[in-house]
């Protein structure tokens, strides 16, 4: 049950973008140090401010149902998911891309596959950007979700190629996979609940403008 003092909820995504996430919010004026107090607490309560901690990919949903006022996420989440959230602002953390990859003795092989039309089968976390991407070429490609190590599945014949989220390559590069192509860029961005934003505009502003020093407005 949501909070009835006026409590602002802030969704806060595990991972990858925990810390600057953390700086971000802390820019702002916000009590994140509570969130390094006890690792294992999904939710936490400090100055008038309660933080939930959860997956990536559940912080719009957070949002979007109005369980969180505002909250960060990936700008990968927010393609794949397409919620219907407010995007307020490109924080400029945890860049990565989205990229097409296969082995690299495959790799030519692939290539001539999408040339030519042919059905490729592409292993991905992200059905909706994978599809997207080859019905955006013109090109046919048979889509298999997984939700674990991606690079594996080209290495025993799941499938041709990935789609997946990279930001050095290192775990490519130990697989052997290269890219193919680059499909987006993503970074953090923070988002708001359509109800919050208007009913708590002010307030959610003044938490935007807070973090304007490293983001960038959208729109």
């Amino acid at each position: 049950m949501r909070p009835s003092d006026g409590t602002l909820r802030v969704a806060v995504p595990k991972g990858a973008i925990f810390e600057d996430a953390l700086r971000s919010l802390a820019a702002a004026g916000l009590p994140v140090e509570v969130l390094r107090e006890n690792d294992r607490r999904l939710l936490y309560r400090a100055e008038g401010v309660e933080f939930i901690v959860g997956r990536p990919s559940d912080v719009p949903v957070y949002v979007e149902y109005g369980a969180a006022d505002i909250g960060i996420v990936g700008k990968d989440v927010l393609e794949e998911q397409q919620p219907n959230v407010v995007e307020l602002m490109d924080l400029r953390t945890g860049w990565c891309q989205m990229i097409l990859a296969a082995p690299s003795q495959m790799a030519e092989d692939v290539r001539g596959a999408i040339r030519h039309a042919e059905v490729v089968r592409v292993a991905t976390k992200y059905p909706r950007i994978a599809r997207g991407y080859f019905e955006g070429r013109g090109r046919q490609a048979e889509i298999i979700a997984l939700h674990g190590s991606i690079e594996l599945a080209p290495l025993v014949g799941l499938a041709d190629c990935i789609v997946d989220l990279t930001a050095t390559g290192t775990t490519l590069r130990e697989n052997d996979l290269v890219i193919l192509d680059e499909i987006s860029t993503s970074t953090a961005r923070l988002i708001a609940n359509r109800g919050s934003y208007r009913l708590r505009h002010a307030e959610v502003a003044a938490l935007a403008e807070g973090m304007q020093r490293d983001g960038a407005p959208i729109g």
